[in-house]
């Protein structure tokens, strides 16, 4: 991402500055005097640690802080007792100030690591044996964003314990926690998110320690070689990493048969880890002129992606010119994904990606992805390029870390169902900066509206989100508030004009509006059991994918907020038990709600991208529905049995104090 370095330097400048006055306050107080001055202490690292460089900032003031007495009658007093597990329960927690003194805490243990920090009550060879079991404890943290638990309770906090441990990581070693690493790399992959370059980072920090004679990187990693190599050394050609160039020119003299076989090989990798080599792209654009049998083989495409390819040529060949790149070398999955839908046989979508390659973007479109993926390509490139990735993962659409999940959903359901409407919308915000919707039959323009739910204007999103987001997050809170003065929830009436037609008008909710309790509980469950679960609704499977609402919780089954998510498909997994498979938008969906509820992203029958749940811990979760009217199933085959247990998982998590006053 590009940055204003001098810009962001001068601020952490004159933040340090600040943190090192309020520290020699601190020094100087006497022990009943240090309340203000550590306030100021603690404010101040926070506001150092939410800069970039930071971290780093305030590890080298370790022994000044520590000297000034920052973890005077704390449990950070003495290292030496420190418990690595609990450090979770810092990093996460909605106290700012423990969440501060933790990361400091750690910082302080790195300096020692190094050799920076001579500390009477720990040696480096302790401080870095603890500070490795914290990275094993928080591997997650290195190159996921923060879940919703997180964000709601932590604010921007979430995004600096982040950052802290990604640098604790590189001043040690990610080798220190190599098998933790992998595990949550895969983890991740197999949700195919759209945005990968963090993990690709991480890879590639893990394929520096690997190449270390000093690292001893032996025991640990399983899955490894396949991550580094799928970036870096996919095929024989580009085994040695030779560079863009020099791949290039070999290409030149390979005959048919070899060409085949690279084809094979990046396409086997591509789909196997969801990452793509940026050498890929240069053998897609080599193929092209090639013919289409060699062009399907490097995207590994099978007989429904092979007739797109072959119906479509032209507009795919135009797509690999302007595109695919090695800087945007995820496109290259999103291109044989799209062809693999075989939504270009939908009439409008070809004239629609026809246009978009001439898409002339606005000022404001362009200066918006300049700063988010820098100057290498025009904004127009990484615009379709994610466009591409869009069309082909309409599951691996993220929020980012901001508060516009429903934008999210709306993105992922469009690319999912009406890939021309996505389309459509794309070149309104692109070429217009404006996006018209209407409500009710009045329209919302999203240059004339007031801010949305996010408060600040996003950049760690996919080229489609930040430009896109935006207009919608206005127009949805626009809605919102149209029905400020209507009885119940607005989302009756927002998510079928939001999302599309196909939102089923049926609504149920299971939360009084006014007072938050819970209402209407059993009806709201027969009901949703009537319309989704085969057994209750005639087998009908799920024509259009619905809008919903679940009531997060953390791993404690404590109530955090509410979340809008997409049910997809219901359906029963391969140990025969009955599940919702649904999208999270969120970049990693596998969340632990608390009390047993743990979401699953792989290993139940999910295909990429999905959620899922058994169907009772689902409903368990769920407080809003929409469903079909006309066809509600039958609500009264569904057991008093069946009903309770959901009911007893509710009153035992997030509807505890929810209950109904009696």
């Amino acid at each position: 991402m590009a940055n204003d370095e001098p810009g962001a330097a001068r601020v952490l400048d004159k933040r340090v500055a600040s943190l090192v006055e309020a520290t020699r306050a601190l020094a100087e107080a006497g022990d009943v005097g240090k309340s203000t001055p550590k306030r100021r202490v603690l404010d101040g690292l926070r506001l150092v640690l939410l800069q970039e460089g930071g971290a780093r900032a305030v590890q080298s003031m370790a022994r000044e802080l520590e000297s000034a007495g920052l973890f005077e009658g704390t449990d950070w007093a003495s290292p030496s007792s420190l418990v690595p597990a609990l450090s979770t329960g810092s990093l996460r927690s909605p106290n700012a100030d423990t969440a501060v003194m933790e990361i400091v805490s750690d910082l302080r243990l790195a300096a020692v690591a190094k050799g920076e920090y001579a500390h009477p009550d720990v040696s480096a060879e302790e401080a870095l044996q603890h500070l490795k079991e914290v990275l094993a404890n928080n591997a997650s943290m290195l190159f996921t964003v923060a879940t919703e638990a997180e964000r709601v309770q932590q604010g921007r906090m979430a995004k600096v314990t982040r950052t802290s441990m990604t640098h604790i990581a590189g001043e040690i070693g990610f080798d220190t926690v190599l098998d933790q690493l992998v595990e949550e790399i895969w983890r991740i992959l197999r949700q195919r998110p759209i945005q990968v370059d963090h993990i690709k980072q991480t890879i590639t920090q893990i394929a520096i320690a690997r190449h270390d004679p000093e690292v001893d990187t032996s025991t640990g990693g399983f899955g490894v070689d396949r991550l580094i190599s799928s970036i870096f050394g996919t095929t024989e050609a580009s085994r040695e990493d030779p560079g863009v160039d020099i791949y290039r020119s070999r290409l030149e003299s390979m005959d048919e048969g070899t060409l085949q076989y690279e084809a094979a090989g990046f396409a086997r990798s591509m789909h196997d880890t969801g990452l793509v080599s940026a050498y890929h792209p240069v053998l897609l654009r080599f193929l092209r002129e090639k013919g289409s049998f060699l062009l399907s083989e490097a995207l590994g495409l099978s007989s429904t992606g092979r007739e797109s390819l072959l119906c479509f040529h032209g507009l795919v060949d135009a797509l690999i010119d302007a595109a695919v790149h090695p800087e945007t070398a995820q496109s290259v999955y999103g291109l044989a994904l799209l062809l693999e839908r075989g939504i270009l046989f939908q009439p409008p979508v070809a004239p629609a990606l026809w246009r978009l390659l001439s898409l002339p973007l606005s000022d404001y479109a362009d200066e918006r992805l300049a700063l988010a993926y820098g100057p290498e390509h025009p904004g127009r490139i990484w615009l379709l390029a994610g466009t591409l990735s869009m069309l082909g993962q309409p599951l691996g659409v993220g929020q980012g870390d901001n508060p516009t999940c429903q934008s999210a959903r709306a993105l992922s359901m469009w690319a999912y169902n009406d890939p021309d409407y996505l389309l459509q919308t794309i070149a309104w915000a692109a070429r217009d900066n404006e996006v018209v919707m209407h409500f009710e039959g009045r329209p919302l323009s999203s240059r004339e509206l007031e801010a949305g739910l996010a408060e600040t204007l996003p950049v760690d999103l996919d080229p489609v989100s930040l430009l896109v987001v935006p207009h919608l997050d206005r127009i949805y809170a626009e809605m919102g508030r149209q029905c400020s003065d209507r009885e119940g929830d607005p989302h009756r009436w927002v998510n079928p004009e939001f999302h599309g037609w196909w939102a089923a008008r049926g609504f149920r909710i299971n939360v009084d509006v006014d007072s938050g309790r819970l209402t209407g509980l059993e009806d709201f469950l027969r009901h949703f059991y009537g319309s989704y679960h085969p057994f209750h609704n005639g087998n009908q499977p799920l024509i259009h994918p619905q809008p919903a609402g679940v009531a997060v919780t953390d791993s404690s089954a404590r109530f955090v907020g509410w979340h809008a998510i997409t049910i997809l498909r219901v359906a029963l997994d391969p140990d025969e038990t009955m599940r919702v498979y649904f999208f999270n938008p969120n970049n990693d969906s596998g969340q632990d709600w608390g009390n047993g509820v743990v979401v699953s992203t792989a290993g139940n029958g999910e295909r990429f991208g999905e959620s899922s749940l058994p169907f009772e811990q689902f409903a368990s979760r769920l407080y809003i529905f929409h469903f079909d009217a006309l066809e509600p199933g039958e609500t009264g085959s569904v057991t008093a049995e069946e009903i309770a247990r959901v009911t007893d998982l509710i009153h035992s998590s997030w509807g505890a104090d929810r209950l109904p006053e009696i």
